[in-house]
């Protein structure tokens, strides 16, 4: 872990490295700002770049084994759906990977969430604002106590987290009963996936997310030169703005086309999914880069004795972080329950929790703290999807699903390990 407590400055994104195309103060051309890209790439901070790469190179793979189906407006949706209980998870998973902590039992806390939301839902008639809420509860009071076990007792979260693996899957089936299934028909919780935002509202809040993005980046340069602090040529930043435009555009095109299998019924708009995910990751970035408790989460993980001669709670930031995951695993459950319109015993185990790790950490969060970003659980997340959705296009069999997304999980976990050992050996 690094020895070093400084949070990122105002010239950094999350995570203590300059993301992108971040440039020091002698960068200050858009050529200089590539090479010096290039230099920190060598030295081993890859960033979300092997992410990104992943996500390229399935996506021309199964475009070209599967040209008719992989690409068409139809199936993206149903990646999006796929994708979004993952990534909603991984987000979880990367606050507490941050610390270089680990918390096996989030698959089945949102299980646990999701059956509670079900059986208010289903036995005792409750409006679905009253579940949603409950689970939510749920979800932070089991953070909570997690978060004590860790934080305040000092128990291993890995010793922890598995023993609550067990347990709240024994409380699941008690919940719900051996071999039943509870179904979620509350049209509000379904429209999370089974419902779209209608296609004008789409390319409003695309515009939106367009122009807040934008106005946010020039700012931020604005603020940086005005301070003479290092900052990304405008030529950079203006490039940025526009490439994230062009896949908002062509995201938002894609999904307002009519992907209805039978005439004369309109299937269109981008998944309500989508948006959740996306509100999600502008409000945890900000937590994470732009508040005294994200830069403390940093400073936590690269140091924690540091962090606590420094001032900082630890024990608070431990417990929080636990709360943090626990709330999102809730959410990724409810977003779950919608899509399969059941909730299930086994709801959250099996290949849920190895998914939304290797998520975080295929997207670039490191395994050994101190280094990940929100937005890793996005790309990691849409990784693990795109591989468990081409395969399934292919008609593949099980087995090769698992193998080649543990392969996955392995070389990334493996670019991270080597990455901080170069990192260590050229001082970046």
């Amino acid at each position: 872990m690094s020895s070093t407590l400084s949070a990122p400055t105002s010239a950094q994104e999350p995570g203590g490295a300059p993301s992108g195309f971040e440039a020091d103060r002698s960068a200050d051309s858009f050529g200089a700002s590539v090479r010096a890209y290039v230099d920190r790439v060598r030295g081993g901070d890859l960033g979300a770049l092997p992410a990104i790469l992943g996500i390229v190179a399935l996506g021309l793979l199964f475009f070209a084994l599967r040209p008719e189906t992989f690409l068409t407006p139809r199936n993206m949706a149903n990646l999006a759906d796929q994708a979004a209980p993952i990534i909603i998870l991984a987000m979880g998973l990367v606050f507490i990977l941050l610390l270089g902590e680990i918390d096996l039992s989030a698959g089945v806390v949102s299980g646990v969430c999701a059956a509670v939301m079900a059986k208010l839902l289903a036995d005792a008639g409750a409006p679905w604002y009253v579940s949603v809420a409950a689970a939510i509860v749920t979800g932070v009071v089991i953070g909570l106590f997690t978060g004590s076990l860790v934080g305040v007792i000092g128990i291993p979260s890995f010793v922890v987290t598995l023993a609550l693996f067990l347990g709240w899957q024994g409380f699941t089936l008690r919940l719900i009963g051996e071999g039943g299934t509870v179904p979620v028909r509350d049209p509000v919780i379904s429209a999370i996936s089974d419902k779209n935002v209608p296609v004008a509202l789409g390319w409003v809040l695309a515009l939106v997310v367009i122009a807040v993005y934008a106005a946010l980046q020039l700012n931020r340069f604005r603020v940086q030169r005005s301070k003479g602090l290092a900052h990304a040529p405008l030529a950079v930043v203006l490039v940025r703005i526009g490439v994230i435009a062009a896949v908002v555009v062509l995201v938002t095109a894609v999904l307002s086309v009519d992907r209805a299998p039978a005439v004369g019924v309109v299937l269109a708009g981008i998944p309500y999914a989508i948006p959740l995910v996306i509100l999600l990751l502008l409000v945890l970035t900000f937590v994470l880069g732009r508040t005294s408790f994200g830069r403390h989460v940093y400073a936590v993980g690269g140091n924690a004795e540091a962090a606590r001669r420094a001032g900082i709670n630890v024990t608070r930031i431990r417990v929080a972080v636990f709360v943090i995951g626990s709330t999102l695993a809730a959410i990724s459950g409810i977003v779950a329950a919608a899509r399969l319109g059941s909730v299930a015993p086994g709801s959250g185990g099996g290949n849920t929790l190895l998914y939304a790790v290797g998520a975080a950490v295929i997207g670039g969060t490191s395994l050994f703290g101190g280094r990940g970003r929100v937005r890793d659980a996005v790309l990691g997340g849409l990784v693990v999807a795109i591989i468990a959705n081409g395969l399934g296009l292919l008609g593949t069999e099980a087995y090769l699903n698992f193998i080649i997304t543990g392969g996955v999980l392995l070389l990334a976990a493996s670019v991270d390990a080597l990455a901080r050992r170069r990192a260590a050996a050229t001082g970046h």
